[in-house]
Formats: structure tokens, sequence, C-alpha cells
């Protein structure tokens, strides 16, 4: 918003050099307004131009190309503004340059004059401000809202053949290992273990011990005994 707003004061003050730059001396002189457009084209002479046929008109349209680009945030109409005064102007210097075989600057009020310099510098704020400008944004379409009276897609399983063994894509599955039923006869894993690797307490052999009103007790007797 800020850079819309910087642009178009820039613009608006090149539109307005330029508009004025006419109405000062441009050359020996001589103002802008003195200069018939048709000059531009077919050569410099010492006629004075009509009402409304002088080379303030294309500055003129130039300053209403700027206010429209403004209203509508057209980076393009101030831009053809810059250029079409900036046009005008090296167009001018050229024509007179072909008329008096030079372009001379003094500050005795011959040569070029201020007018000229109001008129280049018109163009070139036009310029600007349209770079500064951001222009008109272009307004996204929202996506499609979802229906709610339509299910949603049923989800689909898995397939099987995704991955294959390790992960690895367009192979078959892997299935675990399932465990083999006992058969008699066949080898299996099994646990052996000897008596010395039990505690003397369980190896010790047993005798007969004194009972009680509850009846019969043994107990083992340890070795030596």
């Amino acid at each position: 918003m800020m850079r819309n707003v910087l642009g178009s004061l820039v613009a608006l003050v090149g539109a307005a050099a330029a508009v004025y730059s006419p109405f000062r001396n441009w050359y020996d002189g001589r103002h802008g307004s003195e200069y018939r457009i048709q000059d531009l084209f077919n050569g410099i002479t010492a006629h004075k131009p009509d009402a409304g046929g002088s080379i303030l008109i294309p500055f003129a349209f130039s300053a209403l190309l700027v206010l429209i680009g403004i209203l509508l945030r057209s980076r393009l109409l101030v831009t053809l503004a810059g250029l079409v005064t900036l046009a005008f102007t090296v167009l001018w210097m050229v024509r007179v340059g072909i008329a008096e075989h030079s372009l001379a600057i003094s500050s005795g009020g011959r040569g070029l004059g201020l007018g000229v310099g109001d008129a280049l510098i018109g163009g070139v704020l036009m310029l600007l401000g349209a770079g500064l400008m951001r222009g008109r944004r272009v307004p996204v379409a929202p996506a499609p809202a979802a229906d709610p009276a339509q299910p949603p897609a049923p989800a689909q399983p898995p397939s099987p053949y995704e991955g294959g063994p390790g992960g690895s894509p367009g192979g078959p599955p892997s299935v675990p290992p399932v465990a083999r039923p006992y058969e008699p006869g066949a080898e299996h894993d099994t646990l052996s273990f000897s008596s010395a690797d039990l505690p003397a307490e369980l190896t010790a052999p047993e005798e007969p011990g004194e009972t009680g009103a509850g009846g019969g007790a043994t107990r083992a007797r340890p070795p030596g005994e």
C-alpha cells in the first residue's frame, strides 16, 4: 500500500513538471508552447502554433495517462506516460540540433532553457513512480469447497505387493516364519544339565526326622553328619 502511495506521488510530481515545462524557456528565450507539433516531424520553423497545436498537447496527454494509471493502479499506463514525455522531448532536441547545427547551453538566455530540463525530469519521475508502484493485485480464486452431501471416498487397502523383502517395492510380500509342530522322533532343540550343577543341599540323601503332631517330616542330612 505504501509503495503505491509513494509511486503515485512521484508520478504526479513528474506529470506536473512535464505540463509546466512548455511555459518556460526552451531555446533562445522561446517557450515550448511556441513550437508546433508538426515542427517535430517536418523541421523547426519560426511559425507559432494555433490554439491546441503546440507541444503542450503531448505533455498534457501524458499527465492524463498518469492520472488514469494512478486510479487504476496501472504501472503500464504510468510507464507509457513517462516514455511519451521523454520521446517528444528528445525528438524536439534532435530537430533543434538539426536546425541550429548545435545545442548550446549558456547563462545569458541563449541555448537550451530550463523548460527542457523540466520536461526531462518529469519523464524520469514518471518512470520512477511506475517502478515504485506495486500495481493491482490479481485476486486468487478460492479452492472449491467439498460437497457435504457427497460421501467421502473409501480408503483403499494397501496392496500386499507394495513392498518386497527389506521394503523394496515390486517384490513379493515378506511372510513371517511359522513355527513347526512337534513331531515324535524329530530333532528338537533340548536343554540338558547334570546333577553336578545343583547345590549340595538338594543332592544330599534324606534321613527320617522327628514327627510331630501334624505328621511326619523329613529333613535333609547335611554332608558330614
